[in-house]
């Protein structure tokens, strides 16, 4: 059962934290404005690398991991096809399937911006670590 009282410092601790990550947020969508993505784009660069540890993506992968529509990320692959920076193909084995892979251009601008990305990180992630634990931390269970 959960603990529904909260206290003044579980208040303070979950204003802490959504600053923490509104913050970061924030300097995330300005460094990929200054690239020249719109933040959209970038996160769907991001979706594509990291998912393609375990095979190149989906449409349905990516629109799951932003959390969009299905042809809401069609239009947002059809930009990004258009800058250069993703590649479709069908599926050998599945040919209904389309699979999204990071084109040259696309893993040079995602470098860069998780080059940014890190050392902000490096920087502001003890208060976002902070707040969690304030957070989390008295009430985590062993």
């Amino acid at each position: 059962m959960f603990d529904e009282d909260l206290s003044d410092n579980d208040y303070s601790a979950l204003s802490e934290f959504r600053y923490a990550i509104r913050r970061f947020i924030h300097f995330s969508e300005e460094a990929a404005r200054a690239a020249g993505l719109e933040p959209q784009q970038h996160q769907l660069l991001l979706a594509v690398k990291g998912l393609s540890l375990h095979g190149s993506p989906t449409i349905r992968d990516i629109a799951e991991r932003l959390q969009l529509r299905h042809h809401s990320t069609v239009e947002l692959l059809d930009r990004m096809a258009e800058h250069g920076l993703i590649e479709r193909t069908r599926d050998t084995t599945d040919q209904r399937r389309v699979l999204i892979t990071l084109t040259p251009a696309g893993e040079e601008i995602l470098k860069k911006l998780s080059l940014l990305h890190r050392t902000e990180l490096r920087s502001a992630g003890p208060a976002l670590v902070d707040a969690l634990n304030s957070l989390i931390g008295s009430s985590a269970q062993p």
